[in-house]
């Protein structure tokens, strides 16, 4: 007979958080729902501790850490919503028992408390934003607990040791598996693009729906570090937890927009399900999510919007006379789209010069009416010249963004058009950034995160790499290399 037991893989992007997001949040409206479902289970199981694992508490490379701290506390005043405050109980009893079977199995661990160096009892965005879905009351005592850069294997032991201790001190523990998937989804993604991104979420959700844990270590390390994640520790601890309960895991949502991947996931005995009302588990298409890659956009409002020069001695291909101002690559995007949507061909562009023979990222962004109706981007470039870059992209922007349908043909005629092209990325020292000027890419190890320039409510150089460093699952205290870039927008 199954014991009964709660384990939950939550996504955590601030965005998805009302006070955070606002409407965009609705971007997201599967994941929160598929929250909302945890949330009636987690008050179905009623647990006595909850043991939160984030990829963003503070991290020792070495070791775990746990947080042994009396009372937990913290906000979402970095991400514009102080009032979103949390604030709980910590188990201080439970969490020195985490330490003692863990070291009893060799595990190494550094207690949380007490440390001002480790910021012990203040909860990061990894722990705040699942918790503001789950338990924004507080009312269940909380450990948070730190992955680690130790191999795979000592994450599932952890989860084995968290076990061992919730049953030693008599406690009925829920284990909320915090961790994003990709970062690497696609092309305007905080990580930079990669193909394999994609392919690793995939089989994530193949896996966690088959309820194979083991399998989680036997993913292709090299796969792993292409696509860029930030959840595989903690879905493998969570793995160890569950070791011989019988639970089974029920995948609730999984999403890719902005880049990155949101898997939400509740494992559980049915019993427990069906007391916390789930009936309906939403499946997903493994061919979705393989497909959810680089077609993905990101707003047009999110890109540098510093004016910019027109390339001068081309013409626009559009005949519409009152077009015959715009700049070289909005007149190629526009040419392009208009025979793609109007003919189903692709538009080949004569020799390039100038500007539209270099390579660079870029991103074409879609407007009517003032409305946003289509943007895709390349943040690096990935075909030989800008011109052609510009040509896949427009084409990605008027049928491919998920956000919106494909364009129609009697949508061409008020269509605006903007075309963001990417600067080199160059090294760069604090003190060369600028927030409204350039992008910032901040790199550690494998990991590698970037945010593009003049960014609503970005206005500090602190605020701009702290952010990019939190999207690439980079601790608060580790070093970085920078790099800038700048972003100029043809019209």
């Amino acid at each position: 007979m199954a014991t009964e037991v709660l384990g939950i893989i939550a996504p955590h992007p601030p965005i998805m958080v009302p006070e955070v997001g606002g409407p965009r949040a609705r971007v997201t409206a599967d994941s929160t729902e598929a929250m909302h479902d945890a949330a009636r289970a987690l008050d179905a199981y009623d647990p006595e501790t909850i043991v939160l694992m984030s990829p963003h508490a503070p991290l020792v490379r070495d070791s775990f850490v746990i947080d042994t701290s009396p009372r937990v506390t913290g906000d979402l005043g970095q991400f514009g919503a102080r009032d979103v405050q949390i604030s709980a109980p910590g188990d201080p009893e439970l969490a020195a028992a985490i330490v003692e079977e863990a070291e009893r199995d060799g595990i190494p661990v550094v207690p949380r408390s007490g440390s001002p160096l480790l910021d012990a009892g203040l909860l990061d965005h990894g722990a705040l934003v699942p918790l503001s879905f789950l338990d924004r009351a507080g009312r269940y005592p909380l450990v948070e607990v730190s992955l680690s850069f130790l191999p795979l294997a000592l994450h599932r032991a952890l989860g084995r040791a968290i076990a061992r201790a919730a049953r030693r001190k008599g406690r009925r523990v829920a284990f909320v598996a915090s961790g994003d998937c990709s970062h690497r989804l696609t092309r305007d993604a905080p990580a930079g693009y990669d193909r394999h991104g994609a392919e690793f979420d995939a089989q994530l959700v193949e896996i966690l729906s088959a309820n194979d844990y083991p399998a989680l270590e036997r993913i292709d390390p090299g796969l792993i570090e292409h696509a860029g994640e930030c959840g595989l520790r903690s879905f493998i601890t969570l793995g160890g937890f569950l070791e011989g309960t019988g639970a089974r895991t029920q995948v609730l949502a999984y999403e890719g927009p902005w880049g990155v991947g949101y898997l939400t996931a509740v494992a559980a005995s049915p019993d427990l399900l069906q007391r916390a009302g789930i009936t309906v588990v939403r499946q997903h298409d493994q061919s979705d999510i393989r497909s959810a890659g680089p077609s993905s956009g990101q707003s047009g409002d999110s890109i540098g919007t510093a004016a910019s020069p027109t390339a001068s001695g081309d013409k626009p291909a559009s005949s519409d006379p009152a077009l015959s101002s715009e700049s070289a690559p909005v007149a190629l995007a526009r040419r392009t789209i208009e025979t793609y949507v109007r003919d189903g061909r692709v538009f080949e562009p004569p020799p390039a010069a100038g500007l539209l023979a270099e390579r660079h990222g870029a991103f074409v962004s879609l407007h009517r009416q003032g409305d946003l109706r289509g943007c895709i981007g390349t943040i690096m470039p990935t075909q030989s010249t800008l011109a052609q870059e510009i040509v896949r992209n427009a084409i990605q922007a008027a049928t491919c963004d998920p956000r919106f349908n494909a364009l129609r043909p009697d949508e061409l005629a008020d269509l605006e058009i903007s075309v963001d092209v990417l600067g080199e990325p160059e090294p760069a020292t604090p003190e060369d950034l600028d927030p409204r000027e350039y992008g910032v890419i901040v790199s550690a190890d494998r990991r590698q995160g970037l945010l593009l320039p003049d960014l609503d409510g970005v206005d500090t150089v602190e605020e701009q790499v702290s952010i990019a460093k939190r999207k690439a699952c980079i601790a608060p205290g580790e070093g970085v290399s920078l790099q800038r870039f700048r972003v100029e927008r043809y019209h």
